[in-house]
This record gives C-alpha cells, structure tokens and sequence, in this order.
C-alpha cells in the first residue's frame, strides 16, 4: 500500500493535471482563428504536397510513402494517423475548423504521416511491437490478479513481464510523439500557414498534449514498480 500511495498516485495525479492541461490549452486556442483563414485539412493537403506525399482516397494502391489518404472523424481529439492504411483522421472539428489550435494538431498529424513515409525508425519500431504489447497488456492483470488470489508469485512474474510489455511501448511513443510535434512546428512555419505569434500558440497545444503521453509513461512505469514491489514483499512472507 505505501508503494502505491509513493509511486502511483503521484503519477495519477500528473496525468489527471495533463488532461485538463490539455483541454484548456486545446479550449483556449480553438477560439482563436488563424489569419490565413486555412482548415485543418488544408493544412493537411499542402504539408503532404510540400512533402511530395499525395493526398487520395486509396492510398494501398499507391506505393508505400508516396501517398496518403485523409477522412473527417466523429469526436473530439479523435485525431489520429492510422498506419495500417496510412489515413489521416482529423475530427470534425479539426478538419473544417481555421483556429491556431486546428492547425497545429492537424500539422501534428501529418507529421505521423511523414515518419511513416520517411521509415523514421521509432514510429517502425513502434508498429512493430504493438501486436505483442498489446497482448501484454490485455494479458498483464488477469495474470497478476490471479497470483494474488492464488499466492502465486510464479504467476504474477509472469503477468508483470507482459505489463513491461505495455510500458516499453509507452516508452517508445514519446519519441514518435515529440517529433511529430516538431515536424509540425516546422511544417507550420516554412509553410507560412502561421505567423511567428500564431506558432506560439500551436506550440503550447502541442506541447500539452505531449504531456499527456509523458503522464501516460510515468503512470506505466510507477505501476511496474509498484507491482515488482508487491511480488517481492509477497515471496519474501512465503
């Protein structure tokens, strides 16, 4: 209990802190429209152009990191890029709207799309391992729990090494996610699609939204060692 109180709740408390980081910075700047008057899927159409990625509905007929497709998603900060059939999905308010905050999650997004058409090395390893962290991670507490309540510790090593599974991949998304947000810092700024005083705020979006994949791994890992902590005390009464 006194692992969990040390290592855990604090790093609940700091993801719990980066979510409404998140959406406040998100709210703020959703309200402020760019001048360039563009969509987030404009943007999205002229970075992939300024990379020589076409934009098109079918992008597996096309060769791997010459094009891309892009869709609108219901939701909000729904926005992902997909690797498996290399789309763009923008929610509706990203992909229509012409804010500071629109922009930059939109340029951040394209930036995935890029890593993958670039083979950026942390976004290949990345697609590589999910499929078996994924596992893990479903596989981790069933395993665990039914350690404790069996007073296995075999079985609960056994779970925590699937759980170390989970967190190596939350640790290999920091990368992926910081330069997908540099990459559209850059885009943003070579484009002219924001003024230098507009890119400060596309900044401070996507720099909150970077703190939620941080809280993400700092949970990951205070949970790893909380549970080491827990099989080590139970073979030590046994």
């Amino acid at each position: 209990m006194l692992s969990y109180l040390v290592l855990v709740m604090p790093a609940f408390a700091l993801a719990m802190w980066a979510q409404h980081k998140v959406k406040s910075t998100y709210v703020k700047y959703s309200q402020v429209p760019s001048r360039s008057g563009l969509t987030g899927a404009d943007v999205t159409a002229r970075i992939l152009r300024d990379e020589n990625i076409a934009l098109v509905d079918n992008p597996d007929r096309f060769p791997s990191g010459s094009a891309c497709g892009l869709n609108a998603v219901p939701g909000q900060l729904t926005d992902h890029y997909d690797p498996r059939s290399r789309t763009l999905n923008l929610s509706h308010d990203i992909y229509h709207g012409t804010s500071i905050a629109a922009l930059g999650i939109a340029a951040h997004e394209v930036g995935h799309a890029v890593q993958h058409a670039r083979l950026y090395s942390p976004l290949m390893m990345r697609n590589i391992v999910y499929p078996v962290c994924n596992i893990g991670s479903t596989l981790s507490m069933p395993l665990i729990f039914a350690g404790m309540l069996l007073s296995l510790p075999q079985l609960m090593l056994i779970g925590i090494a699937f759980f170390t599974l989970a967190v190596i991949f939350t640790l290999i998304t920091l990368p992926v996610e910081f330069n997908a947000s540099s990459r559209a810092i850059r885009a943003l700024s070579s484009g002219g699609y924001l003024t230098e005083e507009e890119l400060g705020g596309a900044k401070k979006v996507l720099d909150a939204a970077a703190l939620t994949y941080v809280a993400a791994a700092a949970v990951a890992l205070a949970q790893l060692l909380h549970l080491i902590l827990s099989v080590m005390g139970s073979r030590s009464q046994h």
